[in-house]
């Protein structure tokens, strides 16, 4: 009989496997015989899934662990002892795969991408505004787009996703510093979002601030095709 291989995975492996999985440690459970995805990821988690609920594993092993791999059986133990015990009758497949390094998820939409059209095409925020400078630097951080507006005087605009109170909070702060400034001065504000929340309209109108909801597949040039009922 050979010995278990013990060690840490540096690759994602995948195994299909008819097997039956126990979990040993402060809470058990048991999975039955059936036919399984067995993932195991380069960061050392193993993960146990059906073909089904998506991307929710039916029983899994968070890092740090180590796998002890005999025939027919893995152990798989954590730093307090507990084990994740997959007894495999059948392999169907096995797999591994160098991914590398991920990049991230990148959200469509997300505020700096918002900025950078807004950016080119100032023109969005009112008839006659041009661009200054983006992140505009202050002592409290820099102010997401500085315009000139069609009256000649400066305009701050903060730029989100979605607008709420923190964000006029936040642009009334640098209203405060900018119109210190006299090579600034007049200095006014827009708060522009793709979504802003009543309350946030409400408080930005009281202090002055302009509101300005923005279209991002406008932004983009996008055109969609579906028929609307409005």
């Amino acid at each position: 009989m050979q010995p278990p291989r013990i060690g840490y995975p540096q690759r994602m492996r995948l195994v299909v496997a008819v097997c039956e999985v126990d979990y040993i440690g402060r809470l058990a459970a048991h999975l039955p015989m059936a036919p399984r995805l067995v993932m195991v990821k380069a960061d050392g988690s193993v993960s146990v899934h059906a073909d089904d609920r998506a991307y929710k594993p039916l029983n899994w092993m968070s890092p740090p662990c180590r796998i002890e791999e005999a025939p027919g059986v893995w152990r798989v133990v954590n730093k307090a002892g507990e084990e994740l015990r997959i007894q495999l009758a059948e392999i169907l497949h096995d797999s591994t795969h160098q991914l590398g390094v991920d990049p991230g998820l990148r959200k469509d939409g997300v505020e700096a991408h918002l900025q950078e059209l807004l950016a080119a095409a100032p023109g969005v925020l009112g008839a006659g505004f041009s661009l200054i400078r983006r992140e505009y630097p202050t002592a409290i951080g820099p102010v997401d787009l500085l315009c000139r507006d069609p009256s000649g005087g400066t305009a701050a605009v903060e730029v989100k996703r979605r607008g709420e109170i923190d964000g006029v909070e936040q642009l009334t702060r640098y209203l405060e510093l900018l119109r210190r400034d006299p090579l600034l001065a007049p200095v006014s504000g827009v708060f522009a979002a793709q979504e802003i929340k009543p309350q946030a309209r409400v408080l930005a109108t009281d202090r002055g601030i302009r509101c300005v909801v923005l279209d991002y597949d406008a932004l983009r040039g996008v055109h969609r095709d579906e028929l609307t009922l409005f």
